[in-house]
């Protein structure tokens, strides 16, 4: 980028180490950034400041918070008795968004992976069962990711947590609303046979 001034350039290699953002699109990021007002600007380098320094975890959950425990541990209309076992914050806001779900939530922050040195220690894996031991929980729903790695979190946490009589479910997986068995994957389409209800 040596046809970029360094702060262009500076601004180009910043945006582009965020996910999903390639070279081209961080370019075009850095472009609208300086054609803001001096005002937008600030703002948004303002809000990013203030978002980095006000939030936390939940002590409880481990969701992204601003205040501790979050809203969702607070919600009297929530029960306690259901926990849903998440890898990440923002799978959170997914299930959110279906507006089923009036369980707690869990979140491990990562899933096990031996592969990349990431252990049951490594995750948020403590606090859940130190969850169990102290409250009247009657089912963890396990919806880590269904890859390698969520597979393997959610089977460590299943023979962990069985012997303790809890009631402990996978969420299903399977051909997604609207596609073709065609185009599916072998092991998309296992998790639909195995998944299959009564109608």
């Amino acid at each position: 980028m040596k046809y970029y001034a360094k702060p262009l350039t500076t601004l180009i290699g910043e945006l582009s180490k965020l996910p999903g953002i390639g070279g081209k699109t961080a370019q075009r990021l850095a472009f609208h950034i300086l054609s803001l007002e001096d005002a937008e600007a600030e703002a948004l380098a303002s809000s990013i400041l203030i978002a980095k320094k006000s939030m936390m975890y939940c002590s409880t959950c481990g969701n992204l918070t601003d205040k501790d425990p979050c809203e969702l541990c607070l919600d009297p209309t929530r029960s306690k008795k259901i926990i849903c076992v998440v890898e990440h914050p923002k799978d959170v806001v997914a299930l959110e968004r279906i507006k089923e779900f009036t369980g707690q939530y869990h979140v491990l922050h990562g899933s096990i992976s031996p592969m990349e040195g990431i252990g049951p220690d490594d995750i948020n894996l403590r606090q859940l069962v130190i969850r169990l031991q102290e409250g009247d929980v009657e089912e963890l729903i396990l919806a880590t990711n269904p890859n390698i790695e969520g597979e393997a979190t959610a089977m460590y946490i299943a023979r962990l947590i069985k012997p303790s009589g809890i009631k402990v479910s996978r969420i299903a997986h399977g051909i997604p609303v609207g596609g073709d068995l065609e185009y599916a994957d072998e092991i998309t389409l296992l998790k639909a046979m195995e998944g299959r209800r009564q109608l």
